[in-house]
């Protein structure tokens, strides 16, 4: 499907890509609106939209009188839908150790929760999920496999009961996006995931919270190994960045 940006959408993209990308540094100013306008070719109006998008994601600010500045990343949101694509074109191999690092930290613990908390209907939910993607797997192109395996991880999240780690899966969708299409090209990952995947549900089922850890951080090992053996993979290793 293609999607068509509206002019401010592709301004906002614009000035979001050179500040992820580093074209305007941390404490540096951007340019003048009339100069911002007349090379992207819209209105004032327009670049000033944009700016005020970029300083509601914490990436810009904007003082009357001195400016608007780039802040540093630390400032900046990052499970914005927007920042995530954007690091993931400027930095990719930053984000995929982020998105391990992440994974580990929050995945094992939810599915802890989900092991005392989940009901039939989070049961469920997961079956299907776990059934979307073997029956991807199953078809040449393995179409639609990425999307299932994400679904599965929202799910996990979603039956550990707590709104916050639900609200933080259906975030980080982009990231997880973008380290699963890595990690899937290496040989034999889709069909060596896909056994852990069950022993996670069936922890979850049981309601086994131990098992059902260690088996959701059997997935993001594994993971994490194929993403480093992945032909797909950036230059450099997720753990080379810095």
């Amino acid at each position: 499907m293609v999607h068509f940006l509206t002019t401010h959408q592709r301004v906002v993209d614009e000035l979001g890509r050179r500040v992820v990308g580093g074209v305007w540094q941390p404490g540096n100013p951007l340019p003048v609106e009339d100069a911002l306008a007349a090379e992207i070719g819209v209105s004032r109006g327009v670049v000033r939209e944009a700016v005020k998008a970029l300083a509601a994601k914490g990436m810009l600010h904007v003082r009357p009188r001195t400016g608007t500045r780039v802040l540093p990343p630390e400032h900046w949101n990052h499970l914005d839908r927007d920042v995530l694509r954007w690091k993931q074109a400027g930095d990719a191999t930053a984000l995929l150790r982020d998105t391990g690092e992440l994974r580990r930290i929050v995945e094992p613990e939810a599915a802890r929760l989900a092991a005392n908390r989940a009901g039939t209907d989070d049961v469920r939910v997961l079956y299907d999920s776990l059934a979307a993607m073997e029956a991807a797997a199953a078809e040449p192109g393995r179409r639609g496999y990425v999307e299932a395996d994400i679904a599965f991880h929202r799910a996990l999240l979603d039956a550990s009961g707590n709104r916050l780690l639900g609200s933080l899966g259906r975030a980080v969708d982009i990231a997880l996006e973008h380290s699963f299409l890595i990690s899937t090209q290496t040989p034999g990952a889709v069909e060596a995931s896909l056994p852990g995947h069950r022993a996670v549900v069936e922890a979850v089922e049981a309601h086994d919270p131990a098992a059902a850890a260690a088996a959701v951080l059997a997935i993001i090992k594994a993971a994490d190994r194929e993403i480093t053996h992945s032909p797909g993979m950036p230059s450099g290793r997720p753990g080379d960045a810095v």
